[in-house]
């Protein structure tokens, strides 16, 4: 088994957006259908008996509810803004484990969690250097964001996934990386709508021309904003062939 399931797929805003008394908004309000929480998600690989589960971000703050204790390998941490590391400020003071924290190289982290880190064990990766966790193996690649950040290629039995987020398109090199590693799926950042540009983090135009130089036919959306979100739901069949979004509770074999 190898599968990955997005925890949250909104961006630091969230849906619904609060204060916001558009129709979407007051829908989730009213439903609780379609709620964005913190960009996160958690992947898991099985062999035989042997199932290990992996984190990627810490944005959700409930992770000492959601995750007994010893069930996590480890995290994978992109970048060090608050929305992806918040609920490790509550973890980081379980006892009687260490918790292996592998994240880019940024000296400032975030608050005092190098100061007071508690059971993390924070991990500095280097870019494009893989490294082994049993049968995983990991690629940490440099994305364009305001902060040291890393998207992660992950290979189990043969099969890749490309989990990026945070980032306004890809670096030359990241790219011709996975035009070479051909993901099966790639997870991507989008947080604006078409024609929006905003700084940090990708629009649906910058996913088109993504597709078009990788040819990849499985990418899914997340870190999906309050606009991006509304436009979606305003234009149900416009995203083409290939490209999905994504959303809370989605689980994704990669097969």
């Amino acid at each position: 088994m190898f599968k990955l399931t997005l925890l949250g797929t909104g961006n630091a805003a969230g849906m619904p957006w609060y204060g916001c008394e558009c129709n979407h908004c007051a829908e989730i309000h009213r439903t609780g259908v379609g709620e964005r929480t913190p960009c996160s998600a958690l992947l898991e690989i099985q062999v035989d008996q042997n199932r290990k589960q992996y984190l990627i971000d810490a944005g959700q703050v409930n992770l000492h509810q959601r995750f007994a204790a010893h069930s996590l390998s480890g995290i994978f941490i992109t970048h060090f803004h608050p929305d992806h590391v918040q609920g490790l400020f509550h973890l980081r003071w379980g006892t009687n484990l260490k918790m292996p924290v592998y994240t880019p190289p940024d000296s400032e982290g975030c608050s005092d969690l190098y100061k007071h880190p508690g059971i993390l064990d924070f991990c500095p990766q280097k870019k494009y250097s893989n490294f082994q966790l049993d049968e995983l193996k990991v690629l940490p690649l440099p994305l364009i964001h305001s902060k040291p950040t890393f998207g992660y290629v992950f290979e189990f039995n043969g099969k890749r996934l490309a989990y990026l987020t945070d980032t306004k398109g890809l670096p030359p090199k990241v790219i011709d990386v996975l035009a070479e590693l051909n993901p099966n799926v790639i997870v991507i950042d989008c947080s604006y709508r078409p024609g929006f540009d905003g700084k940090g983090h990708n629009n649906l135009d910058d996913i088109l021309s993504i597709q078009q130089q990788l040819k990849s036919e499985a990418i899914v959306l997340t870190h999906i904003g309050h606009d991006m979100d509304v436009w979606l739901k305003e234009h149900p069949n416009a995203l083409p062939k290939g490209i999905s979004a994504g959303f809370d509770g989605m689980e994704i074999l990669v097969a």
